[in-house]
């Protein structure tokens, strides 16, 4: 059994393996589609170096041009579909519910997805990648879900898992696209018409998750989403008449003797109260200043564009919106080239065992990204709470990952083990910032988490653009190891330039 806060219902332990649980399902589906999504939209990296490539008779300009576009679109002026959709998919959470938000942009997405297979040239390709960077959107509406379900003191673990494992679609892909082609080759079918059948697998996968999130899961842990405001009035009116002696009766049983001399409080009163220290009996302790925090602090808010804005431009969202387009974005962009770097090193290995050796940057999320919400956790707990400690660990995170891209370019490794030594060390440090990153995101704004959230997934995704074209305009995509340190000096200064903010804003309400 694990504990739950009676007043906002949220788990204070991950049930991982539980799927009866409302929780462990919950949290399945979070990790588990976000994977698929990552997995789908990075159908094309795995193949597109070796077979991809010959058979549209690509060039590497053209290659390197479809790895942008799967970020970025350009007319006019530049459009980003992907970072839109995230950015667009927090206010949307926050209005409609992580739920719903999620399995939409499954089921949408998967529409590019069912027509990739009829790319037959570099124009139509950079269509496709350009439309498949929707699922990528499916990043906010999963963690927004988690922290819905998850109570503060595993906040970050839970989200660093979710995403973490989610992650690690960018390196099942690595592994999965090449063994079913081959296994379509194996079957007769040449590579033209094997590469496009393999895409039939993801297709599948994600239409039936996105459908069964909408037939399996809730929107909260007390029901639906539009009726998630009344629940925390009652949850105040619990901790109003708990303070005063009345018997209340809400869900999970809480209760206490009556009193007929009820009264009512004023909002000062209130505040008073809710400093109280005096503890529910429930299936976990908390304290009546908890009960004011959970109640009015955590409640997300229908977004308004005046609070929207303000909270858009505050120096916390800055700050994550920073460091997150380091280590997010970072992130993509490597992932997108790290195959062919390793063949443009090491010529004599096939497309194959290139993909294989890169899998093992994305495989490295299933734990790098949950160790960095377990330490953003553990920090939190043993400093008495302190938010500084899990800015510290995100700062810390993002000045080793730089000093790691800035060695790795330096060296430019021809000697594989080291290479992929090199590339390794890095990646901890990366992935492990975007589990710290979403440790801290909870606590700032909480009543607006979808807003935070989106926009600091929105910059994941401008980092993925600013650091793909930097490996796209090195000596026309050809110089990866000048683009490696090049990312590496504005890792270090990005994360430096916001760290001096403090964690949340003074006197917030439900911070803590």
């Amino acid at each position: 059994m694990h504990q739950i806060n009676p007043v906002n219902r949220k788990a204070q332990s991950i049930p991982i393996f539980n799927l009866v649980s409302i929780y462990g399902r919950v949290f399945f589906f979070s990790w588990f589609g976000f994977m698929v999504a990552f997995w789908a939209w990075y159908t094309f990296p795995p193949l597109i170096t070796h077979v991809i490539k010959a058979n549209l008779h690509l060039t590497s300009t053209q290659v390197a041009n479809s790895n942008i576009v799967s970020l970025v679109a350009t007319g006019t002026h530049i459009r980003l579909l992907r970072l839109l959709v995230r950015y667009l998919a927090g206010p949307l959470c926050d209005q409609f519910g992580p739920r719903y938000v999620f399995a939409g942009v499954l089921l949408v997405g998967a529409i590019p997805l069912g027509l990739a297979p009829l790319v037959h040239d570099a124009t139509s390709l950079y269509i496709s990648r350009f439309f498949l960077g929707i699922l990528g959107g499916s990043f906010v509406p999963c963690l927004v879900w988690c922290t819905g379900f998850f109570d503060k003191n595993v906040v970050g673990s839970a989200n660093a898992l979710a995403g973490g494992w989610g992650n690690a679609g960018g390196g099942i892909t690595y592994f999965i696209m090449p063994a079913v082609f081959d296994s379509f080759k194996a079957r007769g079918y040449s590579d033209g018409p094997a590469w496009r059948l393999t895409f039939i697998v993801p297709l599948i996968v994600v239409i039936v998750t996105g459908v069964s999130m909408i037939l399996l899961c809730p929107d909260t842990p007390t029901g639906k989403w539009s009726e998630r405001h009344l629940h925390a009035e009652k949850a105040l009116d619990v901790g109003i008449q708990r303070s005063t002696g009345v018997v209340v009766d809400v869900p999970g049983s809480i209760t206490a003797k009556q009193n007929s001399n009820t009264s009512k409080c004023s909002d000062s009163d209130l505040e008073k109260k809710a400093k109280d220290t005096s503890s529910l009996d429930h299936e976990a302790t908390i304290s009546q200043g908890e009960v004011f925090e959970c109640s009015q602090g955590e409640t997300i808010r229908k977004p308004t564009f005046g609070a929207a804005l303000k909270i858009l431009v505050s120096p916390q969202t800055l700050f994550h919106i920073l460091t997150y387009l380091c280590s997010f974005g970072g992130e993509l962009a490597i992932n997108s080239v790290l195959s062919a770097y390793y063949v443009h090193n090491f010529p004599h290995i096939n497309y194959a065992y290139a993909a294989n050796v890169a899998a093992i940057f994305g495989f490295l999320n299933f734990v790098t990204r949950p160790l960095g919400g377990f330490a953003s956790d553990y920090l939190y707990r043993v400093t008495g709470k302190s938010l500084w400690a899990k800015k510290v660990l995100i700062v810390v995170c993002g000045t080793l990952t730089g000093v790691f891209l800035i060695v790795i370019g330096q060296l430019d490794p021809h000697h594989l083990p080291t290479l992929l030594g090199l590339v390794s060390l890095m990646a901890i440090f990366l992935e492990a910032g975007n589990g710290a990153n979403f440790g801290l995101i909870p606590h700032v704004h909480p009543h607006a988490n979808g807003i935070v959230s989106g926009t600091t997934g929105a910059a994941g995704n401008l980092g993925g653009v600013i650091f793909s074209i930097i490996f796209r305009f090195m000596d026309n995509g050809t110089n990866y190891a000048k683009a490696f340190w090049v990312i590496g000096i504005l890792h270090i200064g990005l994360n430096l330039a916001l760290c001096w903010v403090p964690p949340i804003p003074r006197g917030q309400i439900g911070g803590r």
